[in-house]
């Protein structure tokens, strides 16, 4: 049995009576990167010599006030896109290959505070964009349960990672799907959390008014303890939400009575699998003989959910990345003329072909003539795109659909077939362009012995409901405990 199989408070306890050192943490967790990474491939860099030294330091105060957090000593992977100070951090692009950045993202201050120990970066979609892991600058990701499968993107390195018992937990970002659709992948548990309840600084924009950094972990109980790390107010954030943050694991309590849960038709309909469809309704079920009721609901504009998606995050991204241009940071052109030719080059030969799409369809989106066809007309597709959820939420506590519409699918598959694979992102993107959470927890599996993910949506702010109604599910039910056979 490893380590990382008992929950992060039976870790803690372990650590206290002195049974376990952090030590034995980091090293657990080297010794499985050793054992399965040429298969897995979840990371890009790995900063083993400052994590083993954090680890001597941290066996010296075990046993002191100073090592009573829960976190204390527990080994976290943190996907490529979240800056580490020192510590190179890529984006898995090509333009950023060498960058060493000077400063923390805000999640990583508060993961320092919570004496939490970093593995490495993990692998993803190049500036986060695709469902696959296939569009990293550097490798592909592997599904743990299947070689030969993707393990879902972006954030594919962060939830494989998990999956494969690498690390107990990662730090992943969700700006259409990327953390829940990984998560239902691998069988593991991934949070979206609200807009606004994490802070971005130091996230790697991608679509400033999606993205979300959020955790993966093994279990319900783990999430809520790293979520209560990481969220709260930042001023260095103007997006942050000064909303007080709860005690999650108090939301723990089992119990769903008179709970009501919306079930969208629209999330069981077309293009979704029977796999899928099967999974879900054998769960809300189980919620069912917990005390909870359902309702089948309709949200009408999620319809429009990927085109709109598409188009705003696109037109987000070409306004970002413009920043990557060979003067101020990253990767330069050693062929240029002139000012000119330096972007130019600097450019097409730093990014790949999935970001170039994006900057392409974003900036034609933008450009004049066009924007209030596509731009304009996509914005207000997602006001009526929140404005189901409020109608829904005015009635119910929780949305409850499968977080994909099939199992993962192969390495290769999709991935010269761009509208195939954004059709993936159907049943998460809605969520993000309303702002409200949403988690992906297991369960089931297909018949090839893949993961299926639940998807459970709560209000803004209200992950404490979220989490309520995934770990009275995760107790009912046993999808939690499988491991991949690596």
């Amino acid at each position: 049995m490893s380590l990382f199989d008992h929950k992060l408070s039976e870790l803690h306890e372990l650590l206290h009576k002195k049974e376990v050192s952090v030590t034995d943490l980091v090293d657990e967790s080297y010794k499985r990167i050793d054992a399965v990474e040429d298969k897995v491939k979840a990371f890009l860099t790995l900063d083993e010599e400052n994590a083993r030294n954090k680890a001597k330091e941290m066996d010296a105060k075990l046993g002191t006030d100073e090592s009573k957090g829960l976190l204390f000593g527990m080994p976290i992977g943190i996907k490529d896109n979240i800056v580490t100070k020192g510590l190179r951090t890529t984006c898995a692009s090509k333009i950023l290959e060498n960058f060493n950045p000077i400063y923390d993202a805000t999640v990583i201050n508060k993961l320092h505070s919570a004496d939490t120990i970093t593995i490495g970066k993990l692998n993803m979609d190049e500036f986060a964009m695709g469902s696959s892991t296939e569009n990293s600058g550097f490798q592909k990701t592997s599904n743990p349960w299947n070689l030969e499968t993707v393990p879902g993107g972006s954030s594919g390195g962060s939830a494989a990672s998990v999956a494969a018992g690498e690390v107990p937990f990662s730090l992943g970002s969700d700006t259409g799907g990327s953390i829940r659709q990984p998560a239902a992948f691998t069988g593991t548990v991934g949070l979206k959390p609200t807009y606004g309840r994490v802070s971005r600084f130091g996230l790697v924009a991608f679509a400033s008014s999606l993205d979300q950094i959020g955790p993966i972990t093994r279990n319900v109980e783990d999430n809520a303890y790293l979520l209560q790390a990481i969220a709260g107010l930042d001023p260095n954030d103007s997006t942050s939400a000064n909303v007080e943050v709860p005690n999650y694991a108090a939301a723990l309590t089992g119990d769903v009575k008179g709970l009501k849960i919306a079930v969208p038709k629209e999330y069981l309909g077309e293009g979704v699998g029977e796999e899928a469809r099967q999974a879900v309704l054998a769960s809300l079920k189980v919620l069912e003989g917990l005390g909870a009721t359902w309702e089948e609901v309709s949200l009408p504009h999620s319809k429009f959910g990927v085109s709109t998606y598409y188009l705003l995050a696109s037109s987000e991204a070409s306004a970002n990345l413009a920043r990557f241009d060979g003067v101020r940071y990253g990767y330069r052109t050693p062929n240029a003329e002139n000012l000119l030719d330096l972007y130019k080059k600097t450019r097409a030969e730093g990014f790949g072909d999935e970001v170039k799409r994006r900057i392409m369809l974003g900036t034609f989106a933008l450009s004049s003539g066009y924007y209030d066809a596509y731009y304009k007309k996509a914005q207000q597709a997602r006001t009526l795109i929140k404005k189901d959820f409020e109608d829904v939420f005015a009635k119910y506590d929780v949305i409850i659909g499968p977080t994909t519409p099939t199992p993962a699918f192969k390495i290769g598959e999709k991935i010269d077939d761009p509208l195939t694979m954004y059709a993936n992102d159907i049943l998460t993107i809605p969520v993000n362009l309303a702002g409200v959470p949403g988690i992906s927890v297991p369960c089931g599996f297909s018949s090839a012995g893949l993961p299926l993910g639940l998807q459970i949506i709560g209000k803004h702010f209200d992950e404490s409901t979220i989490y309520r109604v995934a770990h009275a599910y995760e107790q009912a039910t046993d999808f939690h405990t499988k491991k991949p056979q690596l």
